[in-house]
């Protein structure tokens, strides 16, 4: 199994150079590890069995009714969810078809477990794709402007050059990184929109029933043994029915009825009542991480508070000088920045663009009077 899943250790590396926030790394790192790793586990039949096994006559040959079991779909039966297994039926949703008074509504078809391991697949590639997106709109920018001052240690004169190219860069670009930022933020904002996409997905896949999942679970747990009917069975249920038919010896339809034991199914429920609390954690962090930047947008007073809580060498003059007369897109590039670099080399230089924004106010100052 090591194999299978050495190839995934590439999506867990973490870089040395943040162009983003924490949570949002967790939509494109550990959330598409983990939907990768239960696509793969879903499709490795060394480590799951076989998906399907049904019980077959003679007349039919194992693989023959596996195989068209598999592919056409099996089905259950509601009301047979609610008789007593053991006495009334050999097991839940499992009943005889006469028994039910409306076949139709009755019947309760299962087709999705083909699908499982595709649609893992695409959900991983929906997580990953505001990652795609913000890093075409950021093009290396932070890389590019850190000049490999994440480390203090080279020389003097070298770490002044370096400064000073930055500073440059700081002061005649200062005012124009709003729309770069308002970017990254559209990206957060995307990834809270895929989580919460993701859970109607998977509620219409199973046929409205993953909204309320985790709730019922953890419902069952809580009732007694004797009254409770396990929601994980019946949308993710063990045995099933399948009927086939096939041409008789005189050339009569026969009709052949086939209980069908699901092994692959005792993965699948693990795995999306995994996902439905994961998902439920992630959109819970994302969308407080959303509130926190609609609070940094409108308020200048919290990207000061923010600045001198995070970057405690930088002095608080600096620090209210340069948010003050730089705007949103600038104060997100500095963070950025000060991610990165080294810490008193990023102290130095928000203390050499203060000054500059200093001595500019005092100059404008002095000429207007």
């Amino acid at each position: 199994m090591l194999d299978v899943f050495r190839g995934l250790k590439n999506l867990i590396k973490v870089s040395h150079i943040h162009i983003d926030s924490p949570i949002f790394r967790l939509h494109y790192s550990i959330t598409v590890l983990i939907l990768t790793a239960f696509s793969l586990i879903v499709t490795t039949r060394q480590y799951v069995g076989n998906p399907i096994d049904c019980i077959h006559t003679k007349d039919i040959p194992e693989d023959v009714l596996n195989t068209y079991c598999w592919i056409h779909s099996t089905y259950t039966l509601k009301s047979a969810f609610k008789k007593k297994v053991g006495v009334e039926v050999p097991y839940p949703g499992v009943d005889n078809t006469h028994n039910s008074k409306n076949i139709a509504e009755d019947r309760k078809t299962y087709g999705y477990y083909q699908w499982v391991c595709f649609c893992l697949f695409f959900q991983a590639i929906l997580f990953y794709a505001p990652r795609w997106l913000w890093k075409h709109w950021e093009g290396g920018k932070i890389h590019a402007l850190m000049l490999d001052m994440d480390v203090g240690i080279c020389t003097e004169a070298e770490k002044n050059q370096k400064k000073k190219i930055l500073l440059n860069y700081l002061w005649e670009n200062l005012r124009y990184h709003n729309w770069w930022a308002y970017r990254y933020y559209l990206c957060e904002l995307l990834a809270f929109l895929n989580v919460v996409g993701q859970m109607f997905l998977m509620n219409r896949f199973f046929d409205g029933a993953f909204l309320s999942f985790g709730i019922e679970v953890i419902s069952f747990m809580q009732t007694d043994q004797e009254d409770r009917i396990d929601p994980m069975i019946y949308i993710f249920p063990r045995m099933t029915k399948c009927t086939f038919f096939k041409f008789g010896p005189s050339g009569e339809v026969e009709r052949h009825d086939a209980v069908c034991i699901l092994p692959l199914n005792v993965v699948n429920e693990k795995i999306y009542i995994f996902l439905w609390f994961w998902f439920l954690f992630l959109g819970s962090i994302t969308l407080c991480v959303l509130f926190y930047r609609v609070i940094i947008i409108i308020s200048p007073r919290m990207r000061v508070y923010l600045f001198r809580i995070r970057f405690r060498l930088v002095q608080r003059d600096a620090v209210s000088t340069i948010v003050r007369r730089s705007k949103l897109g600038d104060w997100f590039l500095f963070y950025m920045l000060g991610e990165n670099i080294d810490s008193v080399i990023f102290r130095d230089v928000m203390h050499d663009l203060a000054s500059r924004l200093n001595s500019q106010h005092y100059k404008i100052g002095y000429m207007d009077t």
